[in-house]
């Protein structure tokens, strides 16, 4: 959704002003948007396939029944007719288009119906449109209960709504009903260097994205074509940005079923993630950081100990400052809590707030309002930029001497991701490090047009330049006849300079491992240029999130990053990034043997892989 929401809105801005600029692939923005709708249109025809010949049916055959309009009972509709009467019909409002009645403005992804009416008294006069927007409150799976004998079974709430609508149009007859949503630009568009309160401006943004201009319709099948054509002409959508979908409109709200469900035996085992010894419950986290760096790997390892490092903090009498990036972090943040507390207890506290998180800029906007009354010094980075990278930074007074402790990691401060995304975070009080990603904060919140790091690898500063270095490093070696290999694990891999790059250490014999999970621009296996790549894509029961990067360096020891940065352009010169090595022998060797290996070993390369648990052998799909 979010690719239409800003990549194929932008194709279609480009379309319009008649640019011709090829992309990366060679292509102009009519042939992407072109193929774009080809393969998505085939992508929807799976998605909905699978749903009803493949899921539906398997959850029938363990008692868990989705039913359609024509499945219902007498004894399922007299109960959804109470349910409507009661919980549905009185939050709607119908919408009549007649010339008092103007089309509405369709909200971004909000779920609709479309109504054609027909009065039966006045033969003569054209059948009219209505509409009926139904509110996000509504849950868009409903559960029917079901007897002693009977297991309970769930319908959609579109359904639910096309087969009552026609109480909402008393004395009317109704021709056909459709559900729709509409999909529109949602990019922020922000002149940074023009602004005088970016806070404000993009408060407005926000405001004016709701009307952005549609770039998608997805309309249930068998919609009337005179009925779409006066829809789309009001909200100038040309035809080929239509979806016809065999089913109801945005499966996505199916998440909603997992907890409606009550059947354990059908998910997944319960996890706990493990909380190591030396962190548990411990009253001073600082003295343990202090003797040793700690490596945790989310969500297999709890997220606890990274709270308790910025709670503890917030507390102590011999923290003096707290620094900390925040792009990502919730609604119900433990982390801001406490870092509202530090402030109450008169440390120095600075927050670069990223309030341009795309999706996320209005509830970072109420926290940053939040912390500023609180007294946080909240700041919100360079012109131009996304602060993306994942830093705390803790000042405290040990012995009459000020000693750092910072937390560097690959996932956001946000306790609910963490549960449910693979990241790893490093804990550390290494000077070398700690000095560099002080350095980080005074270039956030100071001036620093081209700042110096040794350590860190920081966008777009030096992160792109170091990387393909090391890229180069490699292939140097190969053609020494040199022990070469390159693993890298991250989300996207589109930049084209380090493609080519990764494509001329092929060709000179580094064996490279791939680890994408999402958009990979590299194609592997081509003789000639990419027969030494391989690419694997995993999906299981976590989002893989983590960015991990091992270059094998034969003069010397390996080169093992961890960090917020995926392989784009973007990434690399539109935010602000941290990649940082992983110095301790220990944690060297868990990372290559417990993380990357396992990765390796178990899974083939350019398939998709479904798993329950990453380090228990998964089955192919």
């Amino acid at each position: 959704m979010n690719f239409f929401e800003i990549r194929v809105a932008g194709l279609i801005q480009q379309v319009e002003a008649n640019s011709t600029t090829p992309g990366i692939d060679g292509l102009g923005p009519k042939e992407q948007l072109r193929r774009i709708h080809s393969v998505v249109a085939g992508m929807v025809n799976d998605q909905y396939e699978c749903w009803f010949k493949h899921v539906q049916p398997e959850l029938k055959t363990k008692g868990v029944h989705f039913k359609t309009r024509n499945e219902l009972n007498r004894r399922e509709l007299s109960w959804l007719k109470n349910y409507f009467e009661e919980q549905v019909q009185p939050v709607l409002t119908p919408l009549a288009i007649d010339p008092a009645h103007p089309f509405p403005q369709f909200a971004n992804k909000s779920l609709y119906i479309l109504l054609w009416l027909d009065d039966p008294d006045t033969p003569s006069v054209e059948r009219m449109m209505a509409f009926i927007p139904v509110p996000r409150i509504l849950p868009r799976v409903v559960r029917m209960p079901g007897t002693t004998r009977i297991p309970d079974s769930y319908i959609f709430l579109s359904d639910v709504l096309k087969l009552f609508a026609r109480r909402l149009f008393p004395g009317y007859k109704v021709i056909s009903v459709q559900a729709f949503r509409v999909t529109r630009n949602s990019d922020l568009y922000i002149d940074e260097e023009e602004v005088e309160n970016l806070l404000q401006t993009v408060e407005e943004e926000l405001y004016n994205r709701r009307k952005g201009a549609a770039v998608r319709m997805e309309i249930e099948e068998g919609v009337e074509e005179q009925l779409l054509d006066e829809l789309l002409d009001a909200i100038r959508l040309p035809k080929q940005h239509v979806f016809r979908i065999k089913g109801p409109i945005n499966m996505l709200r199916l998440m909603s079923a997992y907890d409606l469900i009550d059947r354990p035996d059908l998910k997944f085992p319960a996890f706990t993630p493990y909380h190591p010894p030396a962190l548990r419950h411990v009253p001073n986290i600082f003295s343990v950081i202090s003797r040793e760096d700690i490596l945790l790997h989310h969500p297999y390892e709890s997220f606890e100990p990274v709270v308790d490092f910025v709670r503890q903090a917030a507390v102590d009498p011999q923290v003096l400052a707290i620094k900390i990036t925040l792009y990502r972090t919730g609604s119900d943040s433990p982390i801001v809590k406490a870092l509202i507390d530090a402030a109450r207890n008169n440390k120095q506290v600075t927050v670069l707030m990223e309030i341009k998180a795309r999706f996320d800029e209005a509830n970072n906007i109420n926290w940053a309002k939040i912390l500023e009354e609180a007294g946080v010094h909240v700041v919100y980075g360079f012109v131009g930029l996304k602060t993306h990278c994942k830093c705390c930074l803790i000042v405290r007074r040990e012995d009459q001497v000020l000693r750092r402790y910072a937390h560097l990691g690959t996932g956001n401060y946000h306790v609910k991701t963490a549960k449910l995304y693979t990241d790893v975070s490093l804990l550390t009080a290494n000077d070398k490090i700690t000095t560099e990603v002080a350095e980080v904060f005074n270039a956030l919140t100071g001036f620093a047009k081209s700042p110096q790091f040794q350590n860190l690898l920081v966008a777009p500063f030096t992160l792109h330049k170091r990387l393909n270095e090391m890229i180069q490093r490699e292939t140097r070696n190969a053609r020494k006849n040199k022990p070469a290999r390159i693993v890298v694990k991250c989300n996207s891999l589109i930049d084209r300079e380090t493609i080519d790059n990764l494509y001329e250490a092929s060709r000179a014999g580094v064996q490279i491992e791939l680890i994408i999970r999402g958009i990979c621009g590299l194609v592997p296996g081509v003789r000639g240029m990419s027969e030494n790549i391989r690419v694997r894509s995993i999906l299981g029961r976590f989002l893989e999130h983590s960015r991990l990067f091992y270059f094998q360096n034969a003069d010397g020891e390996p080169v093992i990053l961890a960090g917020s940065a995926d392989w784009m352009p973007r990434n690399f010169y539109r935010r602000v990034e941290v990649v940082f090595p992983i110095e301790s022998p220990t944690l060297r060797t868990r990372l290559i043997d417990e993380i990357l290996q396992n990765y390796l070993e178990r899974f083939c390369p350019c398939q998709a892989v479904k798993i329950q648990r990453l380090l228990c052998a998964g089955n192919d799909w």
